[in-house]
């Protein structure tokens, strides 16, 4: 079984030397005329640089510093050095980027489809808004810019929480997806009601479109909820199917990532209302281990009735996912289960543990390294 290692975020703090800050230029300077014109084009709409959207407008997407970028030689420093050795370490660096990290692809499918939805609507602000979440102190932010403006990425909001806990600060974000390497705060997301999931690098990568992002989930316990995996756990298959059988015309609860799914399935229907459906830069996908004919249709009936779409559906009757996902490379895949996402990360796809539901009480039975 393949390895991924992806320790949690680790709390910073600490104290360091303060950090000088230039005085603000007198009225006749060339750079506060420069300040004045910018300010002036944008409060009349002339300016031509993108703004983050209005939180109530976007779709929010929290990702971990630790998630968005390869972090593994700055956590070795804290963990063989300190604190402090890690803060300097960290200054000392600050001119030197970060490696892309397993959230960086899908972060940047997300900036690709802004850039299809500005074209199309220039004044909207429902677009994705990337927030940038880190437990560590804000000096390392420096470091952490400096590798944004390296790899092109717009990200303007920042939560830095100096070892404290994002999740109140995911709230008032509005957030509507946070990705983490810390299993513990992803947990506590989910309590709040915030879409969570935890991410891994695995040691191999499949590339993936830098045009189209596709977000790929599994059923039961992420879109919906874990009752008919109860009944499987407690019963057994046959009595799973009878259940199924019984009550496909009762729609499913809701599971933690069906809110996503919805957000995701809004933008859609911005480029269908421009006659691009066949064109999409955004493709759904539910990959379950459900069987079609005894226990799909439940599944399809519940998204229908709430409305929601996905793209393609691949009921595989038990059959290993990997080979599916491997077929269609999403920039992350959701599974409740640790075994399907380490299957989905032995073929190269880059998969997020969602710990909701019954499964949780079912280790996975493998030497997977997901962190201490």
């Amino acid at each position: 079984m393949v390895k991924m290692s992806l320790d949690p975020v680790q709390v910073m703090s600490g104290q360091v030397k303060e950090l000088k800050v230039a005085s603000a230029s007198n009225g006749d300077s060339r750079g506060s005329w420069k300040e004045k014109e910018e300010f002036d084009q944008e409060h009349l709409g002339l300016s031509t640089k993108s703004k983050p959207p209005k939180p109530e407008n976007a779709v929010t997407i929290a990702v971990s510093s630790r998630v968005l970028f390869r972090t593994e030689r700055e956590q070795k420093v804290f963990e063989q050095k300190g604190v402090e050795e890690y803060l300097r370490y960290q200054i000392e660096h600050e001119n030197e980027p970060f490696a892309p990290g397993p959230a960086f692809p899908f972060v940047k499918a997300l900036e690709a489809v802004n850039a299809r939805l500005r074209e199309l609507y220039p004044q909207s602000e429902e677009l994705f808004d990337i927030v940038l979440v880190t437990y560590n102190h804000a000096h390392v932010g420096i470091r952490l810019i400096n590798t944004i403006n390296h790899h092109n990425l717009f990200i303007e909001r920042f939560c830095m929480t100096g070892g404290s806990s994002p999740i109140g600060y995911l709230k008032a974000w509005q957030t509507n997806l946070y990705l983490s390497a810390d299993a513990s705060k992803v947990r506590e997301a989910l309590t709040e009601g915030i879409a969570a999931a935890t991410m891994f690098m695995p040691e191999k990568v499949t590339e993936v479109s830098d045009s189209q992002l596709r977000v790929a989930f599994d059923g039961d316990a992420v879109l919906f909820s874990d009752e008919s995996e109860r009944i499987f756990k407690a019963h057994g298959l046959d009595k799973f199917f009878e259940h199924e059988k019984e009550n496909e015309d009762t729609l499913l609860d809701h599971g933690p990532l069906k809110g996503f799914l919805e957000a995701l399935g809004k933008l859609q229907k911005k480029f269908y209302a421009k006659g691009q459906r066949l064109n999409c830069p955004i493709r759904t996908y539910l990959v379950t281990a459900r069987s079609a004919a005894s226990s799909g249709i439940r599944a399809l009936k519940t998204l229908r009735a709430w409305g929601l779409e996905v793209d393609e559906a691949l009921f595989l009757a038990g059959a290993p996912k990997g080979p599916m996902l491997e077929k269609i490379r999403p920039h992350i895949y959701f599974d409740d289960q640790m075994f399907h996402v380490e299957g989905a990360a032995e073929m190269g796809t880059i998969a997020a543990h969602v710990p909701y539901g019954i499964a949780q009480n079912y280790k996975a039975k493998t030497n997977t390294t997901v962190g201490k």
